[in-house]
């Protein structure tokens, strides 16, 4: 990525908490209901700015919309070094809101990125760069109607049009997935009875929801404080936890943990069985051959991505995956799939030894392993 940062905070703590400008984000796939929000945020609180950006593809630059609820005061194509999110929000962003804060917009901003844009990328970028700007909430807009949808079935953001660049090769459910589970804020619209039952199984209980866009009010946003640190932590793959929720619509939420290992062919054989289907799973697991290598879970959308993440040190890793899906058949099926993955009780008598050495399968997805592994 290029570009540099142009600003240099003052005063200010890891996580923004000082500042005087409120800054608030909103993320989704969804950009009608992103704007529907936005508007109404605007028209209920007179004087708050929204700064929404939108992938221009024609000009291949990023078109920057700044606004209030009675005008537009700036609709620019932004052209940058490189066309990803980290550069659109280092490049112009960060500039932006510190010129905003510098004119006392004490009434404060609704930032707005690219839809389908990764929160913690946006927010990790922004941070370092505040000037006269505090972070006040992370919100995520999402449409109960379509999100067994949009979480489970595999369609592509490319598919639909969402991607933020040639080459983004997620699916939608991942990408919903990261901003639902960031958030400080689930603002719903839809009354679809299993999406609510769904997002309820995915939401931690400190996550406010709002089952309208029309309730959640500007003070809910603007006036807290956003902790980068805690969102991170509800999506880190060594802190995963079950949330649960009713089952009156099918929704299930399994919670797999052992002390023992995968078993790094058995794994490759079986992946499919563990991670394919209408599935959210996260968690973390190891193998005997990396004793350790902590390595991540992550499946929506049809999703899998695995990949070495941390060192264990002096003690053993575990392995613990959370796994939600509105199937009856694949929970078991899931169930099932875990226990054969995991080395037996026999094998795992044999302890480390017979796999010092040993093929290392997982090699093209966790890298090359190495003495510390």
């Amino acid at each position: 990525m290029h570009g540099r940062n142009r600003n240099h905070a003052h005063g200010l703590n890891r996580d923004g908490a000082q500042g005087t400008m409120p800054v608030a984000l909103i993320s989704a796939i969804d950009p009608v209901l992103r704007d529907v929000l936005v508007a109404n945020l605007l028209l209920d609180r007179p004087g708050l700015l929204a700064l929404r950006y939108e992938v221009d593809t024609e000009n291949g630059g990023l078109r920057r919309v700044l606004g209030d609820a009675e005008r537009v005061l700036d609709d620019s194509v932004v052209q940058l070094d490189h066309p990803c999110v980290s550069c659109a929000m280092r490049e112009d962003a960060i500039p932006l809101l510190a010129r905003l804060a510098s004119r006392d917009s004490g009434n404060g901003v609704l930032l707005a990125p690219p839809i389908s844009a990764d929160p913690d990328v946006v927010v990790r970028t922004l941070l370092p760069g505040r000037r006269g700007w505090r972070l006040t909430a992370s919100a995520a807009v999402v449409d109960a109607d379509t999100a067994v949808h949009d979480l489970l079935e595999d369609d592509t953001l490319a598919e639909r049009g969402l991607q933020w660049a040639d080459g983004d090769e997620r699916a939608v459910g991942e990408a919903l997935a990261a901003q639902l589970e960031y958030a400080d804020h689930v603002a719903l619209d839809g009354a679809d009875e299993a999406g609510h039952e769904l997002l309820e199984h995915l939401r931690a209980p400190e996550q406010s929801i709002t089952t309208s866009l029309h309730t959640l009010h500007p003070t809910t946003l603007l006036t807290g404080h956003h902790s980068h640190a805690g969102a991170v932590v509800r999506r880190d793959p060594l802190r995963v936890r079950p949330y649960g929720g009713s089952t009156d619509h099918g929704t299930w939420t399994l919670d797999l943990h052992s002390d023992r290992p995968f078993h790094p062919q058995r794994l490759l054989e079986l992946i499919e069985d563990l991670g394919a289907g209408r599935l959210r799973g996260r968690g973390r697991f190891w193998v005997p051959d990396r004793p350790r290598s902590v390595c991540q879970w992550d499946g929506a959308g049809g999703q899998v991505s695995i990949g070495a993440i941390a060192d264990s040190g002096s003690t053993l890793p575990t392995t613990h995956l959370v796994v939600t899906g509105i199937d009856a058949a694949d929970a078991e099926r899931v169930r099932e799939t875990f226990g054969r993955i995991l080395l037996t009780p026999q094998e795992w008598e044999q302890g480390l030894a017979p796999w010092l050495g040993a093929d290392d399968p997982l090699a093209p997805w966790l890298g090359e392993r190495t003495a510390a592994a």
